[in-house]
């Protein structure tokens, strides 16, 4: 009797235990759902310009779709067409007879009702050509795509990008035109490619400045003669536009290795007193599960470490920012020189080096977390500690590999650990850790800039006007991590160091590190191919993640660049980027702050005509309208003197 009624009360407790589990599923797939509802009705609102209510429902969304295609829907849900008969010839008005007066149906038989019957088509025949036409085939379901066509109509008829905000466009040089002893290569040819540039009305150039070659002997030997050299160059071609607050010259400090793999670039590694600590103490770089090491740039682990010969990583990057802003101080002081942008990682992006392809990354791999270096070990073990949890100061060992999909890992998949006690503890350190690496160096970097006065120079009318800017401008790189960015966890944000499954943002506390000290977010994403040409097995939307990226860092009050994919230079890629730079649906008229311009390989360059970059710059500055934009884009257009940087 006593095993009988134990195995009872133990059976109770577990079926209670299962239905809590349970009960807490459904809340996960309430949340995720409603999130997904609030998403769609946020890009009606905003893109559409639906008029929804605050709680709106699937009938509301319904009744908008309907009536921005013309139909009449009453508040009882009959739902009817009311446009006008056409005229017909007398002779023929009796056989039409029944076709003047429309009829009400219910909006519950609507899947039923054919729309391909007399009336309809008629009705449609006697309207407007400016007016959508609605197939005969076309469901109910499909109206939504009926009223978006009408938005194109309409949009199609206006001024396009004529009198838009100018938006400055810069064009990033390649790597190679300085070597690994520092070193110009080909000042000739430089000018003459300056040259090109000025005749596009192109506003400036990108120059990356490498700690593989600036420091790359011995440490805080820094040399920057070549730098003078490009930036004398520069300086005499005179960049700068007359009438316009820009300036030509945007400086990238570049604390990662260049693989040299794209047009005009050569390999330039980590400084070669870097590589030689990491052969005796390889923890100094990112470590993947399998105990593989990353050599593309330090790890965060050693920011505060003194592991190179007696600095720590982040003292290392402070030395040579301010042996940069003390050498070239006479072009800060006349205005060459307009920003500083800060590399915080891999490809200079603010991300872990999660999908990197030297480690068998092949896209759409979610990646791997890359926290397996003795000191990100040694931080996870104290974060754990701190929570009372030391059994926790390990990294899932669920997560997959490099290209795995989520829903074949247990960490990732629909419900899985990323969203349990454990995987909200990890994924927020690990996202913290990004979080303060970003913080530490630009935190460094506002001091070794500090005080800094930038006379910029305005010719207005004849006369000269200095401006006195006492801060120094700061930009920051954030990757579009796009693929999987349709499933719940989000996975390969995750393993990038984003912090940002569909339940939450996980960009906005990165913003707010941004706002602090005042930093442009330059976001590479623009020129992405839209959903429809992508691989749709990998659930990417990077439309969506643009939209998250822009309007969060908006809502922070950040200014905001951008830069293209290097892969994308046809005529939709021109179109997307400016677009996205110049969003015409925004209420407030935002738009990017300038955009860089990623130089095609030499496989397009025959491809690219001087007429087409011509009118996207011109796009660009607000000089000329879509249609114009895209008689010079259209397929055959004339092509003409090709463009090539060296």
């Amino acid at each position: 009797m006593e095993a009988e009624g134990g195995g009872g009360g133990g059976g109770v407790g577990k079926g209670k235990k299962e239905r809590e589990r349970e009960k807490e599923r459904t809340k996960l797939r309430e949340r995720h759902r409603r999130s997904i509802t609030s998403r769609m009705l946020a890009g009606l609102r905003q893109y559409g310009n639906f008029t929804l209510p605050a709680r709106a429902d699937m009938n509301d969304v319904l009744s908008a779709l309907a009536r921005e295609a013309g139909w009449t829907v009453d508040p009882d849900g009959t739902t009817y067409r009311s446009s006008p008969p056409p005229l017909l010839p007398l002779q023929h008005q009796h056989q039409h007879q029944h076709h003047q007066i429309a009829a009400p149906y219910p909006a519950r038989s609507m899947d039923s009702t054919p729309l391909s019957g007399a009336p309809m088509k008629a009705s449609l025949e006697c309207q407007p050509s400016s007016v959508p036409r609605i197939d005969g085939n076309l469901s109910p379901a499909s109206l939504d795509s009926v009223a978006l066509m009408g938005e194109i109509h309409h949009g199609e008829r206006g001024t396009g990008f004529i009198g838009s905000p100018y938006v400055p466009v810069y064009v990033a040089l390649p790597s190679g035109v300085i070597n690994n002893f520092c070193q110009l290569i080909d000042p000739q040819g430089i000018r003459h490619d300056l040259r090109h540039l000025k005749s596009l009305s192109v506003d400036g150039v990108v120059v990356d400045c490498w700690w593989g070659i600036v420091e790359g002997w011995s440490p805080q030997k820094y040399m920057w003669s070549g730098y003078r050299d490009l930036f004398n160059i520069i300086r005499e071609c005179n960049l700068k536009l007359q009438f316009q607050h820009i300036h030509p010259v945007k400086v990238v400090m570049s604390f990662h290795e260049c693989g040299g793999n794209g047009p005009g670039e050569i390999p330039i590694p980590l400084p070669k007193w870097v590589m030689e600590i990491g052969k005796d103490n390889q923890d100094i770089f990112f470590t993947d599960r399998e105990g593989r090491r990353n050599t593309e740039c330090l790890s965060w682990g050693i920011d505060k470490e003194r592991v190179l010969k007696g600095r720590t990583g982040t003292e290392v990057y402070f030395d040579l920012m301010r042996s940069f802003r003390m050498h070239f101080d006479d072009l800060f002081a006349e205005g060459l020189i307009s920003a500083v942008e800060i590399g915080l990682g891999p490809s200079g992006e603010l991300k872990y080096p999660s999908f990197a392809e030297r480690m068998g990354w092949r896209y759409p791999g979610i990646g791997e977390f890359q926290c397996y270096d003795k000191y990100l070990q040694l931080s996870l073990r104290k974060a754990a500690k701190q929570r009372g949890h030391s059994f926790w100061a390990r990294g899932p060992d669920n997560a997959g590999n490099y290209n795995s999909r989520p829903q074949e890992t247990g960490f990732f998949c629909e419900r899985g650990d990323y969203d349990s006690y454990y995987g909200r503890f990890f994924l927020h350190w690990y996202s913290q850790t990004l979080l303060d690496h970003a913080n530490n160096v630009l935190s460094l970097a506002s001091l070794a800039f500090e005080d800094t006065k930038m006379i910029v120079k305005v010719r207005e009318c004849s006369v000269d006007v200095y401006q006195i800017i006492l801060s120094e401008v700061f930009e920051m790189q954030i990757p579009a991590v796009y693929w999987w960015y349709k499933t719940p966890s989000h996975a390969a944000e995750l393993t990038a160091g984003y912090y940002n499954p569909t339940n939450q943002n996980g960009y906005s506390s990165i913003f707010q590190v941004l706002k602090k000290y005042s930093a442009t977010l330059k976001f590479v994403c623009l020129g992405l191919p839209s959903p429809i040409h992508e691989n749709d097995s990998a659930f990417s939307d990077s439309e969506g993640l643009v939209w998250q990226v822009q309007n969060s860092a908006w809502d922070h009050g950040l200014d905001i660049a951008g830069q293209n994919i290097q892969p994308c230079f046809d005529k939709e890629g021109y179109s997307r980027i400016v677009e996205t730079t110049k969003p015409r649906n925004d209420p407030d008229r935002r738009h990017f702050s300038f955009f860089v311009y990623q130089q095609p390989s030499p496989l397009v360059q025959r491809e690219i005509g001087f007429s087409e970059l011509d009118s996207f710059i011109k796009s660009m500055h607000g000089l000329i309208g879509q249609n114009h934009f895209a008689k010079f884009l259209a397929v055959g257009a004339e092509p003409c003197i090709s463009w090539v940087v060296h």
